[in-house]
């Protein structure tokens, strides 16, 4: 190639390499075009982000080819362009580095948007790692190439990363924090989370924090390191919805209190909407000051708030009837006034 500049004007040379560039551009986006035509046709969506990831840097790397050997058509005219051709010419590695980060990025967002069983979260930390590691052995294999010592770098790297964990260790904390979430899995993006302190719905996990939307619609960062010293409940992950309620009758109806008991435990054990797997009680419980009450313990089959407050609804509703159709009225506070007549001698 420089055999070929060298034979002709420097404007020419910009010229025809200009032309060929632009020609191979043309060239490259037909062929991807025709790619992705192809590509379309099946239901794999992963080459489809293949071809969308590389096709930027690929074109990037050709004209940074016209722009490189345009320098070196002129670096015999101006000096200082001699020295700018000796290193930009690693340049090309960063563009593939580029092309690496990004087919990587293509990669996870198959990942994340296809529906397999793969933890998205998961997927976005793995994602980062590699992405950190291929970066950094890049940047290693470059400052080898511009004659730096490897072995004093990562000496040099050991020692401060030392004194670095002493400075930053609450963001240390943070980061390992937020592995163990990833590793654990207490909870992932999405799920509703709730503690002593906070509650809310998981929007992102982050790499030194996690943002919580709260029901009130404001949201809540919290550093991972705080998950490792408070207890975390996952209501998202329940298998049923329990009903537990403390119903009370009047004590002048204690004689109805077996029969209303035993017609509420039927009744139950016939709605079709409470988990007959899970336990399921009715009895007598407490003499209150003002009513001898009965406990209703069950599940529901459904997770749904809004499905179980329906259910939940209507066996109390049943209940209410079942202690109206024998007669008994449901107690509320009351205070009854025994006078005693006595005789006057």
């Amino acid at each position: 190639m420089n055999d070929f500049l060298q034979n002709m004007t420097p404007y020419q040379a910009v010229g025809i390499l200009f032309v060929v560039a632009l020609v191979a551009h043309v060239i490259l986006g037909f062929i991807l075009n025709q790619i992705v035509k192809h590509t379309d046709k099946t239901t794999n969506q992963l080459d489809d982000h293949l071809i969308k990831s590389i096709s930027t840097p690929l074109k990037t790397l050709i004209w940074f080819g016209w722009i490189y050997f345009s320098i070196v058509a002129f670096k015999d005219q101006i000096e200082v362009l001699a020295s700018v051709a000796e290193y930009i010419d690693i340049t090309p590695i960063f563009i593939i580095t580029w092309g690496v980060v990004r087919v990587i990025s293509g990669v996870e967002t198959y990942l994340i948007e296809d529906n397999n069983n793969v933890d998205n979260d998961s997927v976005r930390l793995f994602s980062r790692l590699i992405k950190i590691l291929v970066i950094v052995a890049i940047l290693l294999g470059v400052a080898q190439f511009l004659g730096f010592s490897i072995s004093s770098l990562l000496t040099f790297g050991g020692v401060g990363g030392i004194v670095m964990g002493f400075a930053a260790k609450d963001m240390l904390s943070n980061i390992f924090g937020g592995l163990m979430i990833q590793m654990d899995k207490p909870f992932s993006t999405g799920d509703w989370i709730r503690s002593s302190e906070f509650e809310g719905t998981v929007e992102k996990i982050g790499w030194r924090m996690t943002r919580i939307r709260t029901f009130s619609k404001n949201p809540v960062y919290i550093p991972n390191s705080i998950f490792a010293s408070i207890p975390i409940e996952t209501p998202s992950r329940m298998t049923n919805r329990r009903i537990n309620e403390v119903i009370g009758i009047r004590y002048d109806d204690i004689k109805q209190m077996p029969l209303i008991v035993t017609e509420v435990e039927n009744m139950l054990k016939m709605n079709k909407d409470i988990d007959q797997t899970q336990s399921l009680r009715v009895y007598f419980n407490y003499f209150n000051a003002s009513s001898i009450d009965f406990n209703l313990y069950a599940f529901t089959n459904t997770t749904g708030k809004g499905e179980y407050q329906k259910i939940k609804q209507d066996v109390l509703l049943q209940v209410a009837k079942i202690i109206e159709s024998h007669q008994a009225e449901i107690a509320f506070p009351t205070q009854t006034l025994h006078i005693q007549n006595s005789t006057e001698s």
